[in-house]
């Protein structure tokens, strides 16, 4: 079995806002228990790591278009083989993602929200569901975010224009956790 260490220190620390994201803790905790690699892409609920990034000076977010879903998304993904510590998970993500190379846990490494979230089916893959560790990272140097690929489009906006730009409501959550750290 995989130490799931990590990822049940954060959740420990993490105080779930409401009910449905209680409910979203127990369910990664039993993901936890159970025998083998939680961050294994073949369970049908999985782990993975994702982040808003902000650059605090100008009270703004960057949000990723996700270019299968057609969605604004935020930026992280899976784990590699061998990796366990989420933040880990995230920053490399990040960085591959937004070739921003000086991502940091902001305003801590602590979770910022808790989320289940459902993936439809692909060609490559079916249905199943991320067990989603959302963070909070920044950036000293907006002017120099890169998309990874010409169809993931990245975006800098303030949180109410990301607001307005994000479908998903589990998104929006995260975005509504995240102003008060910009505005404050």
């Amino acid at each position: 079995m995989i130490a799931p260490r990590p990822v049940l220190d954060l959740l420990s620390r993490h105080r779930p806002a409401d009910d449905r994201e209680r409910a979203d803790v127990d369910r990664i905790r039993a993901l936890l228990a159970a025998d083998g690699d939680p961050w294994r892409r073949a369970l049908p609920l999985h782990l993975t790591a994702t982040a808003v990034i902000v650059h605090p000076e100008s009270r703004r977010v960057l949000l990723r278009r996700h270019p299968r879903l057609g969605s604004w998304l935020l930026v992280g993904g899976h784990g590699d083989p061998g990796e366990h510590d989420p933040l880990d998970v995230v920053v490399r993500e990040g960085r591959e993602e937004t070739a921003l190379t000086d991502l940091m846990p902001w305003p801590d490494a602590e979770l910022a929200h808790v989320a289940v979230v459902p993936v439809p089916a692909s060609d490559r893959e079916p249905a199943h569901e991320h067990a989603d560790l959302r963070f909070v990272l920044a950036t000293g140097a907006p002017e120099a975010v890169r998309p990874e690929h010409p169809e993931a489009e990245l975006r800098w906006a303030g949180v109410d224009e990301a607001l307005a730009m994000v479908a998903e409501e589990n998104v929006r959550e995260t975005l509504s956790r995240v102003r008060p750290l910009l505005e404050g």
